[in-house]
């Protein structure tokens, strides 16, 4: 409960910061401006990509345009680069909040370290052509094994926010998972970006009539699978943002699904519209209310979503078990991108403990730390189904909008399937312990993170 009380001053401290420099309910805060880049969309601007096209395409379309056309890629193809050429592009609260990490940063690292001592065995003289990188989850089939994490409050990253990120989604048939904490409504979301696959992540609420109203949204919106966020009950020790009061769900950001949310609304003394910090505060008291559900809590979930439930914060083999044993249909093993507890195990050192656990009980995917194709390829011959990513994209979407979405996400998939074919595999269905060695590499430990 310290935690929740912690988060509960943060809170008090930003609205007694607003009220001190003299804003209205009304007034955008200039704690709010500060988030706010203001850049041109470009939203609409995307071509989708023609499915018989393979991913490793992009590349000669890359070469091709900077050959003919001296046109530079949108974004950096240096995973390397990307992070530091985001943080010019964006405002320094929202580069820091997409950025900052728990404690000292130890998960995070952690994340990242875990895939640099997995090394990739090659074979040759293998056919890789055509290669297929499709994968079947949940009965369906999807042309990748890549999804776009739950991200929120997209729009402190640039004004295309959740939507130009579905839009790039949506043109590379990568599906989208929209985050309780999104700045787009469900709603919104689902019309603005009709096309695509797309999932809903819920921060669980306290009250159990606001959750299934949000599921019934989700549901009526066409989101097709349910991924429940198990490790943030309340926000984490995350320094840069304790140290600059750096809270966005504190002035109405982040808010958008809560705040549309009928059933929230009802139990307001006032709309959002007319008092943002009163229904910022009543919103972040139901979605992060300062303690844990409980497995049998599940029943709830089950009983108002009719499509596939995935677990999402899973790191322990026991937990995936038990994940199994509640029917639930699949588990994200994650550390939340290192934000929630510092000192935790990595993702991918989780995995192979997680996957010998559950075989073949439940769909096991993995989340945290993936920056490159081939960190994908080492998830899934660990035994992940699929993989979700999240900052990278997210630095993309901050460079340029939907466009820079798009590039990030085109370039690992290209990257993917290239590298697929150097392992001398024609399909994701092939990869497995063979592939992969555990390698303690020294270099590892003081190499960039």
């Amino acid at each position: 409960m310290a935690r929740a009380t912690l988060f509960l001053l943060t809170i008090l401290l930003s609205t007694s910061l607003a009220l001190a420099m003299g804003q209205g309910k009304n007034e955008t805060t200039s704690f709010e401006k500060s988030f706010i880049v203001n850049r041109a969309s470009t939203i609409g601007t995307l071509q989708p990509k023609n499915k018989t096209t393979p991913y490793a395409f992009y590349l000669k379309d890359l070469i091709a345009k900077g050959i003919q056309k001296g046109e530079p890629p949108v974004v950096t193809t240096d995973p390397n680069l990307l992070e530091e050429t985001a943080r010019k592009s964006m405002t320094e609260r929202g580069f820091n909040y997409i950025r900052g990490s728990a404690g000292e940063g130890a998960t995070m690292s952690a994340n990242r370290l875990a895939f640099r001592q997995w090394k990739l065995v090659p074979r040759v003289l293998r056919p890789t052509t055509p290669r297929n990188l499709s994968v079947t989850l949940f009965g369906r089939t999807y042309d990748t094994p890549v999804i776009m994490a739950p991200i929120g409050v997209q729009a402190i990253y640039h004004p295309d926010k959740e939507i130009g990120t579905a839009e790039a989604c949506a043109a590379l048939h990568v599906p989208f998972t929209l985050s309780t904490a999104a700045t787009t409504s469900i709603e919104d979301l689902h019309k603005a970006v009709p096309d695509g696959s797309k999932w809903f992540q819920l921060y669980w609420p306290e009250s159990d009539d606001i959750t299934a109203s949000i599921l019934k949204r989700a549901w009526d919106n066409k989101f097709e699978v349910l991924v429940v966020t198990l490790d943030t009950w309340t926000l984490g020790w995350r320094p840069r943002d304790i140290d600059t009061a750096n809270n966005p769900f504190s002035v109405g950001i982040g808010d958008a699904v809560g705040f549309q949310d009928p059933v929230f609304r009802s139990k307001l003394n006032s709309t959002p519209e007319d008092d943002v910090i009163s229904a910022s505060q009543n919103w972040v008291a139901e979605a992060f209310p300062g303690r844990s559900h409980s497995w049998a809590d599940l029943e709830l979930l089950r009983k108002h979503w009719k499509g596939p439930i995935v677990l999402k914060g899973v790191l322990s083999a026991e937990d995936a078990k038990l994940a199994a044993e509640y029917k639930m249909d699949g588990i994200i093993v994650s550390t939340h991108g290192g934000r929630q507890l510092d000192g935790a195990v990595g993702s991918l050192d989780a995995l192979p403990d997680v996957v010998e656990a559950v075989g073949d009980k439940i769909t096991v995917m993995l989340d945290s730390g993936i920056r490159t194709g081939t960190d994908i390829i080492k998830a899934l011959s660990l035994g992940a189904k699929a993989v979700l990513v999240g900052r990278p994209v997210v630095y993309g979407l901050g460079i340029d909008g939907a466009a820079g979405a798009h590039g990030v996400l085109a370039g690992i998939l290209a990257d993917l399937d290239l590298s697929m074919g150097f392992t001398g595999v024609k399909n994701v269905s092939e990869l497995g312990r063979t592939t992969v060695r555990r390698v303690r590499d020294p270099a590892a430990y003081t190499s960039l993170l």
